[in-house]
């Protein structure tokens, strides 16, 4: 594994994109991830009582967008989540638009994201509660995702969506492990209901034209793009169920906090380039490396800094958070499942570590001591 973080890339290779303006989302990130696990962000220092040996545990950023901070925030989310989960089919669905569309979405990060969401949910309530479909509610959790395996833009929306659900008569319903939604009449109507919020958002002068999206403000342009996207044929695409409940928690892990690129996938860096493992989908989708300039790395990565307070899980149908307490025990008594209870809940940071990873923060790794903790505090100290 190479010991080159991100961290490491943004220090070598800032400097040669340092004259262009960031959003403030973007200089944020870059702020917290430079900063990361130093003691510009403050530490928590431990002496041992019986042998005195010092441990400084320098803060982590807790930014959503750093590589090194979303291990125990999954962990305690899967956890959480596992409440939830039924013994019933799950299947992993894709939503993506043209690309035709990225400037524009580029230039309305918050309304196009948002208009993802919707159209996902309107596709999936309509159809699942058509009885020539299926005929029945169900629930269904929505991530989204704005990068390709290249660090390239491209936003799309993992949705894990439970393969069964409560009918007219709150009686349970589902089709094993079939899907129960045509994947072709699911792309329609998504484009359906995607195009129709483009539009409203249009008429309404809600949109910008920046960048690469210039062109739009004009409305011949904009209407020959919403004439070449209502000829394309939109992409939605479902994958297999999962295993059994086990792996959805596994799999929901893999996908919610998951950010750009990892530091695992970072291979070397040396005075102009960056390289990292990309998936090549011209052989099977393996991953193999893959060499960028160092500008071109950090300008890829900061395409995928999300707009302020923008929440990217969102949960709809009987998954949804005003009414899973009611529908989720119904399903549960309906299946005959047994209900998981959380580890964590309520819990200290202290009783989490020690849950999760068998590491007692109280007691001394040397002479099993008691530690007494004091905190530093720095310049940009978040907890």
């Amino acid at each position: 594994m190479s010991d080159v973080t991100i961290q490491d890339v943004f220090e070598q290779f800032l400097p040669s994109i340092a004259d262009r303006s960031f959003s403030d989302e973007q200089f944020n990130a870059i702020r917290c991830i430079r900063n990361c696990r130093t003691a510009e962000m403050g530490a928590h220092v431990s002496e041992c009582e019986s042998c005195h040996t010092t441990f400084i545990h320098y803060n982590s950023c807790k930014n959503r967008h750093c590589p090194m901070c979303q291990g125990m925030d999954v962990d305690e989310w899967i956890d959480l989540r596992r409440e939830d989960v039924l013994d019933a089919p799950y299947f992993h669905t894709v939503f993506s638009i043209p690309s035709q569309l990225y400037p524009l979405v580029y230039a309305n990060q918050k309304l196009l994201y948002d208009a993802l969401y919707h159209a996902a949910n309107k596709t999936l309530a309509e159809l699942s509660g058509d009885p020539k479909h299926f005929g029945a509610k169900i629930g269904y959790i929505c991530i989204l995702h704005t990068w390709g395996s290249q660090l390239n833009y491209h936003p799309h929306l993992h949705t894990i969506v439970l393969g069964g659900g409560l009918d007219s008569k709150n009686h349970w319903r589902d089709k094993g492990k079939k899907f129960f939604l045509p994947v072709k009449v699911m792309s329609a109507v998504f484009k359906k209901y995607y195009l129709d919020e483009l539009k409203d958002l249009r008429e309404d002068d809600k949109l910008v034209y920046t960048g690469k999206a210039s062109f739009l403000r004009n409305s011949y342009s904009f209407k020959e793009l919403l004439n070449s996207l209502y000829d394309t044929d939109w992409i939605v695409y479902t994958k297999e169920t999962f295993a059994g409940a086990h792996e959805v928690f596994k799999y929901l892990g893999k996908y919610t906090h998951r950010i750009a690129i990892s530091n695992r996938r970072i291979i070397d860096m040396d005075d102009e380039n960056v390289s990292f493992y990309a998936k090549d989908y011209r052989d099977a989708a393996k991953y193999k490396p893959m060499t960028l300039s160092g500008e071109g790395f950090l300008s890829r990565f900061l395409l995928h800094v999300l707009p302020k307070g923008f929440v990217r899980i969102r949960y709809y149908g009987i998954l949804s958070c005003r009414c899973k307490r009611e529908t989720i025990t119904l399903c549960r008594n309906l299946l005959g499942c047994e209900k998981y209870l959380s580890q964590l809940r309520d819990k200290t940071i202290a009783e989490k570590l020690m849950i999760l990873y068998k590491r007692d923060i109280h007691k001394c790794s040397k002479c099993s001591g008691h530690l007494i903790t004091h905190r530093v505090f720095g310049r940009y100290m978040l907890c």
